[in-house]
């Protein structure tokens, strides 16, 4: 019996999982590694870790987890989870495994566009978070990616990174966001966008469906998500309109000993918070725990 099984292996389940091995609680955490963020090149905003590739992170993160005997960590999938009397059964590689508790990191996954040359410059020139990438090509000509009002949302947003920059909608939008581009000199292009054009990994076009193309050196994509894992679900939990699990300000659901943390939950999608919404939930789960043990039933 574990004190707590922890789910995902990012950022946030790595964290989660150091502070509950300080704790000297029994963890399991298990890693499908399928990172959100593995085609990126680096982690940014990460205070002492700004510019260090995903990989790195996570190996550097595991190798000090293992300096904690009460620790293990697991290479897998996570095939099913459901309550018990106990707590939680966690069933991996057609093994089940109890906990007394449960936290999932799981992540979220992007609907990426289906276009021809996107996968060639995914994480080279074409990403979606502006504050993970935009410093790094300030004042080049990029352009932004979405549906609508999506787009010039997000175009707003990147216009302070580069002053060459343009809405590309896949539609018309409404005159109020017609003026609210024209006013910070943002371009705007209503027309489909069906096809990248890339040469030797690296953006240099969008292709529209009239055939004419823009050239532009890097592309921010407003996407939608959905959840990577569909454990919290099976468990019970509702979702919110963005795909992310309901959860309370301390990653808590409405499953007594069931805990949320990092992009499936809702909040800022960065790794530094991330990291710190893992040591929350692992700060509360471990407080469930002490409450329990101090008043057995």
């Amino acid at each position: 019996m574990h004190d707590a099984i922890i789910v995902g292996g990012g950022p946030a389940g790595l964290s989660a999982a150091l502070l509950l091995g300080r704790a000297r609680r029994r963890v399991l955490l298990v890693d499908a590694g399928e990172g959100r963020n593995a085609r990126s090149h680096a982690i940014h905003g990460f205070l002492t870790r700004d510019g260090t590739p995903p990989a790195e992170f996570r190996r550097m993160a595991q190798e000090e987890l293992r300096r904690y005997p009460s620790i293990e960590l697991r290479q897998g999938e996570v095939e099913a989870a459901r309550r018990n009397r106990d707590g939680f059964a966690v069933t991996l590689a057609g093994q089940t495994t109890e906990s007394r508790s449960l936290l999932l990191a799981t992540g979220l996954a992007d609907e990426l566009p289906d276009w021809p040359g996107l996968d060639e410059a995914y994480g080279t020139d074409i990403w979606h978070c502006p504050y993970c990438d935009g410093f790094e090509r300030q004042d080049e000509p990029l352009a932004v990616h979405g549906a609508g009002h999506d787009a010039v949302r997000l175009a707003i947003e990147v216009r302070n990174w580069t002053g060459d920059l343009v809405a590309c909608t896949d539609g018309p939008v409404s005159q109020a966001d017609r003026d609210r581009l024209a006013a910070l000199n943002i371009g705007l292009r209503e027309g489909r966008v069906t096809a990248l054009r890339v040469e030797d990994g690296r953006l240099r076009a969008l292709r529209f469906a009239d055939g004419r193309e823009l050239e532009r050196a890097g592309l921010f994509l407003a996407i939608a998500q959905r959840p990577r894992s569909a454990l919290a679900e099976s468990l019970g939990c509702k979702l919110t309109a963005a795909g992310q699990v309901r959860a309370n300000r301390h990653g808590g659901t409405d499953i007594p000993g069931l805990f949320i943390a990092g992009d499936a939950s809702p909040g800022l999608q960065m790794a530094v918070v991330a990291a710190a919404q893992g040591s929350i939930a692992a700060f509360h789960l471990n407080a469930g725990l002490l409450k329990q043990e101090s008043h057995p039933q």
